[in-house]
C-alpha cells in the first residue's frame, strides 16, 4: 500500500483569477493498494457521509486515468481516503482528490509519468490548473494552458504570511459559481485585474505585504460571487479592520481568506462574528503556506 498526502489549495486569490493558487497546510491523506478483485474505499474525516465509495468517486477515477493511460490496470483495488481538507468550500478538495488518486497510482504503476505529465492529466480532469498546480508543487503558483501543456511558475511563500480561514457551514459548488459569471467583461475591469495581479505576483516574489490591500482587489469574479455567500463583503472588510494585509474569497467560494503576519486569532475572530451577523455559522483556520506539494509517505 502506498500513502500520499495532498495539501488544500486557494486559488482566484483576488485577480488571479483561474491563473494563481497556493497550497496550504491543511492535508488529505491517499492510501491505495492493488487488490485481487473489486473496488473497497473507505472514507474518514471531512466528507464521509457524503463522498461516495463505487466507481464514481474522484480519487478513485482519476488513478483509473491513469492506470489506463500507463496500460496497468489492476483486477482490483482498495482505497482509504483520510480527508482534513472540508468538502465544496473554496479549499482545493477535488482538486487534493485528483491529485492524491494520480500520485498514489503513478507510484503503484511504477513512477511511469513525470510531475510534467500528472501536470497535464490532473489540470485536464480538474478542468483548469490553477488548484492542481499548487496541490501538486505546493508554494504559491501561477499557472495556464499553452496549446495543451500547462506552463507554470513557482514562487516560494514570504516568511512571515500566513491564511486566516473562515469557512461557512454551507457548500458553494464550482458549477453554480462560474454560472453567476459575466461571459465578457469591460476593458477598464480587465485593466483593473491586470494590474493588481502584476502588484500581487510582485508583493509575494519580494514579501512586501504593504502591497497587499491594493493587489487583492479584483473586478472579475468576486463582485459577482457575493451574492452566493451572505455577508461577504461585510467579512472581508472586518478582516481588514482587525489587521489582514489582503483579503480575497477562497478558490470559487464560500470561505473567505485574510492574509495576515500578525493579530491572526482576532482576524478569524472578527470574521466568524461577522458571519454570525449574516446568519451564517463559520468555523476559523490559522493556516501557513505550505512551501511542499503532494509528497508520498512511507510504504505501508
Amino acid at each position: 500500500m502506498v500513502r500520499v498526502q495532498v495539501p488544500a489549495t486557494a486559488a482566484n486569490l483576488g485577480p488571479g483569477f483561474d491563473c494563481l493558487g497556493i497550497a496550504l497546510q491543511l492535508y488529505n491523506t491517499v492510501e491505495m493498494a492493488r487488490a485481487g478483485s473489486g473496488l473497497f474505499i473507505e472514507v474518514q474525516g471531512e466528507g464521509a457521509d457524503e463522498i461516495p465509495r463505487d466507481e464514481s468517486n474522484i480519487v478513485y477515477r482519476a488513478a483509473m486515468r491513469l492506470f489506463k493511460q500507463t496500460e496497468s490496470v489492476p483486477p482490483g483495488l482498495k482505497i482509504k481516503l483520510i480527508n482534513h481538507i472540508p468538502l465544496a468550500r473554496g479549499l482545493g478538495s477535488s482538486a487534493a482528490a485528483i491529485v492524491g488518486g494520480l500520485i498514489a497510482a503513478n507510484i503503484l504503476a511504477g513512477n511511469r509519468l513525470s510531475q510534467k505529465e500528472l501536470l497535464t492529466l490532473a489540470a485536464a480532469l480538474e478542468g483548469h490548473p490553477d488548484n492542481v498546480a499548487p496541490a501538486l508543487f505546493g508554494g504559491i503558483v501561477v499557472s495556464v494552458a499553452v496549446d495543451g501543456e500547462i506552463k507554470y511558475v513557482k514562487i516560494a511563500p514570504p516568511p512571515g504570511l500566513k491564511a486566516v480561514l473562515a469557512v461557512p457551514d454551507f457548500s458553494v459548488l464550482t458549477k453554480a459559481a462560474r454560472d453567476v459569471l459575466p461571459q465578457l467583461v469591460s476593458l477598464q475591469d480587465a485593466v483593473f485585474n491586470l494590474g493588481r495581479l502584476a502588484l500581487l505576483i510582485t508583493a509575494f516574489h519580494q514579501g512586501d505585504f504593504s502591497l497587499l490591500p491594493a493587489a487583492m482587489e479584483d473586478r472579475i469574479h468576486q463582485p459577482y460571487r457575493a451574492s452566493l455567500v451572505p455577508g461577504m463583503k461585510k467579512v472581508l472588510a472586518a478582516a481588514r479592520l482587525a489587521g489582514a494585509r489582503g483579503v480575497c474569497l477562497s478558490g470559487a467560494g464560500p470561505s473567505l481568506l485574510a492574509f495576515a503576519d500578525g493579530n491572526f486569532e482576532l482576524i478569524g475572530r472578527v470574521m466568524k462574528d461577522t458571519f454570525r451577523q449574516s446568519g451564517v455559522r463559520a468555523r476559523t483556520m490559522v493556516l501557513k503556506i505550505s512551501p511542499v506539494g503532494a509528497r508520498a509517505l512511507e510504504k505501508i
